[in-house]
């Protein structure tokens, strides 16, 4: 069914600040409604969803089976080549075989054993950034903790030096405005501009590490191989691209949305107060509660059908990620935030499924619990000052600011 403007408004301020009444009335009016102004079909309903991001009729590319012109789509333009470039070499837009053999590449390098290694690095910068703002008697989460902790960790892990660190969220935050519905010009330009010195950055980090390896990431991925078979300079660039943008976009925004429900919910913090093994269970469900990721799209490659609605291959889904996560066929009370629902039970999606599940889930995971952990411990009585203001952003959902105090 073709879908009323009027349900559905994501370029909406207030729409981003409480998409979920509206997921309510999508799921209730069917399982694929096609949105005219995007051009996609929106797809609401956990197993629809949970299913689609495993069937190979789908793919986060098309390019693999089909030309521009036969799959009916037009080139991007030829300026935005240095973002596309860096874009499409990443695992996350790639399919088999390109995507299984990078994929296979990059876990030798970036193994459960780094994640584990990281460990005391991720304690100790989040005591340290904790530390500071409570001994200012607070500020702004976002700015002070939930922002630097992952970036800080993914550069670590990287290797890239201290004094060049502060590039790296404007880089990132640049190129995943790219990720948004519709995004228009000047978003296109930055993500460009970006992509351009991100990518001319790690280059020369690359070379540099090839003749003077360190115990880092990128050097880890010069020298891993596999019959032979290696990453190219563009392989690496794209893969230490994709860690820092997919890697600290969900860590931010799951960091400073938890702590939003945890203020709106104080039964809920009280829990985690008096019974820290709950924390497992608490990530796992701010993660599902209000996912940063909101929407993940994925092309139409051979004709489907979902719930007796035919989509023609050429055809774009918007799988959504937020009412997937709040379907009550799939969760008891969904609209409840329970920290005491179990962690082995809460499937969520926010990390995706099938082949292109979240490489560094277990490095957001590591950095969310270290996060919430050490303010539990070391800075109770955390209190939230003002209502956030929402970024207008949709896709990547987040608020501008969160300004606690005690």
């Amino acid at each position: 069914m073709t879908l009323p403007s009027a349900v559905f408004t994501p370029h909406s301020r207030a729409f981003a600040a409480d998409p979920y009444p509206a997921y309510e009335d999508l799921r209730a009016a069917g399982r694929a409604h096609y949105y005219e102004p995007t051009r996609q079909w929106l797809i609401p309903h956990y197993d629809d969803v949970n299913a689609l991001l495993r069937d190979r009729r789908l793919g986060r590319t098309y390019l693999h089976r089909f030309t521009h012109e036969e799959f009916g789509r037009t080139p991007p333009p030829a300026d935005l080549e240095p973002f596309t470039v860096l874009n499409n070499n990443g695992l996350l837009d790639l399919e088999t075989p390109a995507h299984s053999r990078i994929r296979r590449l990059v876990a030798k390098a970036f193994t459960p054993r780094t994640v584990e290694e990281l460990a005391p690095t991720v304690e100790r910068l989040a005591a340290e950034l904790i530390t500071s703002l409570h001994a200012d008697g607070g500020g702004d989460l976002h700015a002070r903790v939930a922002e630097p902790l992952p970036v800080a960790v993914i550069a670590e892990m990287l290797g890239i030096p201290a004094g060049d660190r502060d590039q790296l969220r404007p880089w990132s935050a640049a190129m995943t405005g790219m990720y948004e519905l519709n995004p228009g010009e000047g978003a296109a330009r930055a993500a460009v501009a970006a992509s351009e010195e991100f990518s001319g950055y790690l280059r020369e980090l690359i070379a540099a590490r090839r003749t003077d390896p360190g115990e880092d990431l990128i050097s880890a991925l010069i020298a891993v191989q596999d019959d032979g078979d290696v990453l190219s300079e563009q392989e690496m660039v794209s893969t230490c691209v994709l860690l820092l943008n997919a890697g600290h976009e969900a860590t931010v925004n799951t960091t400073t949305l938890g702590w939003l429900a945890l203020f709106r919910h104080p039964d809920q913090l009280r829990v985690l107060q008096d019974v820290p093994d709950r924390l497992r269970d608490g990530v796992e469900e701010m993660l599902r509660y209000d996912t940063p990721l909101q929407l993940f799209e994925r092309w139409v490659l051979d004709d489907i059908e979902v719930g007796g609605t035919v989509i023609p291959r050429g055809s774009e889904v918007a799988l959504l990620f937020g009412s997937a996560n709040r379907d009550p066929a799939r969760f008891a009370e969904p609209d409840r935030f329970d920290v005491t629902r179990p962690a082995f039970d809460n499937r969520h999606v926010s990390f995706g499924a099938g082949i292109h599940y979240c490489l560094g889930a277990p490095l957001a995971r590591l950095e969310l619990s270290a996060s919430f952990g050490t303010f539990l411990r070391h800075a109770p009585g955390m209190k939230l000052l003002s209502e956030p203001r929402w970024r207008p952003n949709y896709v990547i959902r987040g608020v501008e600011e969160l300004l606690v105090g005690w």
